[in-house]
């Protein structure tokens, strides 16, 4: 198996409603069709994971957060699904939040892997917004933050220290409040400063932050994130990558306001598995957000772009 996870039961559904935005609701399942095409894969050849437990749950949320689950989806903003207020709440929990917690435990499962094979690639996850106590964005659990607590309890001996490196176009404002004070954490994260969380006390834990403008394009970007992964190498030496893969950078996502090139989507990831795997470096990729149908195959491409050049060897 290569350690690449997914489960068909990532899939969200809203009886219909998830049409009316862009969010892709499949786009785990159809990266898995494109690989399975691109690489001569089958079904088998994937990991799957488990629904995550309330108990693993509690190891970073709140009883309250998880208590509020139940009767509201504010967490899941849903200023940003408009639809969703006329959704009855079993609806809600069966087709929602049930996904999203096979997802979270696919992050977890991920981060072993990546000490077993030195990559891994959750086709999911990456719930940047979400912390201990709040939700935000389409972010009910904190995945992010459950996993690298659970690399430092479980791989103690090997994981002392994490780097996030967060390339969603949005600040990761849930696990920069997480890791508030947490030395052991070093967090990159380059987005855009003009769009959704603007998180200023979340903000003050980033250690590397490159704030962009509106419509940045491939050459600007790269190099910002080239001189910002050596200086973050410089200041932090990681046991553990996370690598929070978004691509709402795209040009075109109505959410990221950015505007790179698939082509410097398929560069950006390469640079970051390439600094690191060079180094030894374990790699956990998350895919975090992208809101158009043509995320899937740029995904993919990288994917298969990083295989072919090596750096998932």
């Amino acid at each position: 198996k290569l350690p690449i996870v997914y489960s068909k039961r990532y899939a969200v559904h809203f009886a219909g409603l998830e049409k009316l935005h862009p969010f892709d609701s499949s786009k785990g399942k159809h990266i898995q069709q494109l690989l399975c095409a691109e690489l001569s894969l089958e079904n088998g050849d994937f990991y799957e994971t488990t629904e995550i437990t309330k108990e693993q749950l509690l190891q970073v949320h709140t009883h309250k957060y998880l208590k509020s689950l139940r009767w509201s989806i504010n967490v899941a903003s849903i200023a940003e699904i408009p639809a969703l207020v006329f959704v009855p709440n079993f609806t809600l929990q069966k087709k929602y939040l049930r996904p999203m917690r096979y997802q979270a435990a696919g992050s977890i499962l991920a981060g072993k892997l990546a000490m077993e094979y030195g990559w891994a690639i959750n086709l999911g996850g990456g719930f940047h917004h979400c912390c201990s106590y709040k939700g935000g964005g389409f972010s009910p659990y904190a995945d992010i933050s459950l996993l690298i607590l659970r690399l430092f309890e479980a791989e103690q001996s090997k994981v002392q220290r994490a780097m996030i490196v967060d390339l969603d176009a949005h600040q990761g404002n849930g696990h920069e409040r997480d890791f508030k004070n947490v030395e052991d954490v070093y967090i990159l994260d380059m987005y855009n400063a003009f769009i959704y969380p603007r998180d200023h006390d979340a903000k003050l834990t980033i250690r590397c932050a490159v704030e962009l403008n509106h419509l940045t394009k491939d050459v600007y970007y790269l190099k910002q994130l080239k001189r910002s992964l050596m200086r973050a190498l410089s200041e932090f030496k990681p046991n553990i990558i996370i690598y929070n893969a978004g691509t709402d950078v795209l040009a075109g996502d109505p959410l990221g306001n950015l505007s790179l090139t698939p082509e410097g989507v398929l560069e950006r990831d390469c640079l970051v598995f390439s600094t690191f795997r060079s180094l030894g470096i374990p790699v956990v990729m998350l895919l975090s957000g992208g809101y158009m149908k043509s995320s899937s195959r740029v995904i993919a491409d990288s994917i298969v772009n990083l295989q072919r050049q090596g750096w998932l060897g």
